[in-house]
């Protein structure tokens, strides 16, 4: 496999309480390693190196096949998780406000009777219609069947004696939920289990 390639491939980063807050590509997983804000982690044994040690290691697996990143001083297997060093937050945290977020945020439910009669029959509806100035935000944005959307037409739900299920707001963001499931490798499979027995439920 070429160089160029390898250099692309996904890596893990964890903050430096060892909590996944992204992934990137082993490319910009070395450089942070060769600045010396990373060190590379090996997942087997949580052990973590610089770029010297690292070297030692891959070619100490060579051995069994692993396709290397070489240049003319050193030999790399492409590094799979990284941990920061100093950086303890968890990247950012916006959530975008988007069809799909929002149809994930009220489970394809809609938010006055219940129902779940498919995407293709539920609309979004605004709690203050925009005739009134209400704006498309999480807070005034939720799932509503197209009976319940009838119901309620162009007024509030209390002027037709309807009343939200629960209210709505803007979504917690968690680092894990954001590492697309088709870029994910098998050795992170342990630093995101931690973080999904350790994440904080939703009250």
């Amino acid at each position: 496999m070429e160089a160029a390639t390898l250099l692309q491939r996904p890596a893990l980063v964890l903050n430096r309480l060892w909590t996944p807050i992204r992934a990137t590509t082993a490319r910009e997983a070395i450089c942070l390693v060769v600045k010396g804000t990373a060190r590379i982690v090996e997942p087997e044994t949580y052990r973590v190196h610089d770029l010297r040690s690292w070297s030692d290691v891959s070619v100490a697996q060579a051995v069994f096949g692993g396709q290397m990143i070489r240049s003319a001083r050193m030999a790399l297997l492409p590094p799979e998780v990284i941990l920061l060093a100093r950086y303890d937050g968890l990247g950012e945290q916006a959530v975008i406000f988007s069809r799909r977020n929002l149809f994930k945020r009220d489970k394809h439910t809609c938010q006055y009777c219940g129902a779940q009669p498919g995407p293709d029959a539920l609309t979004i509806d605004h709690i203050v219609p925009r005739s009134r100035g209400g704006i498309s935000s999480w807070e005034n944005c939720v799932l509503a069947c197209v009976e319940c959307n009838k119901k309620k037409a162009n007024r509030a739900p209390e002027e037709v004696g309807m009343t939200l299920r629960k209210a709505p707001r803007k979504p917690r963001w968690t680092a894990v939920s954001q590492i697309p499931p088709q870029i994910r490798r098998e050795s992170w499979q342990r630093f995101l289990s931690r973080a999904y027995w350790d994440v904080e439920l939703e009250p």
